[in-house]
């Protein structure tokens, strides 16, 4: 048992797959999704040091049985990666309730469940680390994507905060806010360039998995409150995101940009 024990969330497709599989010999892993198939599609079965479980973030229920099964096999929890996220672009006027349901009880709820069990857990250890990923968009609002900026904004608020609380426990808590990222996710995004066209207006050199694991492996060395992808975006969201007049002026601008780059991106 000299590896850490983590468990992580989203582990079947996307970021989670990636630095699950990634990193399989430096931790013990409880690797969750709400895709079971998924799951065993991407790591097999269940050896001594690597437990694949099916989770609904969303459900309690289902977090405080995950975390059971982690210290019934392994004793503890030393990292939660809290990786699981939907992304469901919709005009306001064009939504239903589906929508704002969708992300806050995946986004935002998910993170808030874990990390308020898993914190529980390390409190009682005396340490622990808790890495979040929000996004560039729970900095600066996304219009097209306000259900997404709502709940991503929850889960950076949350976290920042916890992590003041926690701190006092020697529990680290990590917010990692990355721009846009090429997984399903992306790739969804891409059908709906009316709505997500705020998403697409930075660099078309989009971030890879590969970026964010690094920045998981960077967070994990120096426990940073936050740490945003790519830095200089992170910077301009930030005060896009502190002066509201700000993103108003800029909003038409960035709007044509990123529909200009969707369409670039299709072919990249």
């Amino acid at each position: 048992m000299e590896r850490p024990v983590a468990i992580i969330t989203g582990a079947a497709s996307g970021i989670g797959r990636h630095f699950t599989l990634s990193n399989r010999e430096k931790f013990c892993w409880v690797a969750t999704d709400i895709q079971e198939v998924g799951l065993l599609e991407a790591f097999g079965p269940e050896t001594r040091q690597f437990l694949p479980l099916k989770l609904d973030v969303s459900k309690p229920q289902e977090w405080k049985a995950a975390i059971k099964a982690t210290l019934d096999k392994y004793g503890r929890i030393d990292y939660l990666f809290n990786i699981a996220g939907v992304s469901l672009p919709r005009f306001i006027a064009d939504a239903d309730e589906g929508y704002i349901d969708k992300h806050l009880d995946i986004n935002t709820k998910g993170v808030l469940y874990g990390t308020t069990y898993v914190a529980q857990v390390m409190a009682r250890q005396g340490k622990g680390h808790i890495i979040n990923i929000a996004s560039l968009a729970g900095i600066a609002p996304v219009p097209g994507m306000s259900y997404y900026t709502a709940s991503k904004f929850a889960v950076r608020g949350f976290s920042l905060a916890a992590a003041l609380e926690l701190r006092e426990h020697n529990i680290y808590v990590t917010t990692i806010c990355p721009d846009l990222v090429r997984t399903p996710m992306f790739d969804h995004q891409l059908t709906l360039p009316q709505e997500s066209a705020l998403s697409f207006s930075g660099s078309t050199r989009v971030l890879t998995v590969e970026d964010v694991a690094r920045a998981i492996h960077k967070a994990i060395r120096k426990k940073p409150l936050e740490l945003t992808l790519p830095p200089a975006r992170g910077a301009l969201a930030k005060i896009g995101g502190s002066v509201s007049g700000l993103a108003w002026l800029l909003y038409r601008n960035l709007y044509r940009k990123g529909l200009k780059n969707a369409e670039k991106m299709k072919y990249l």
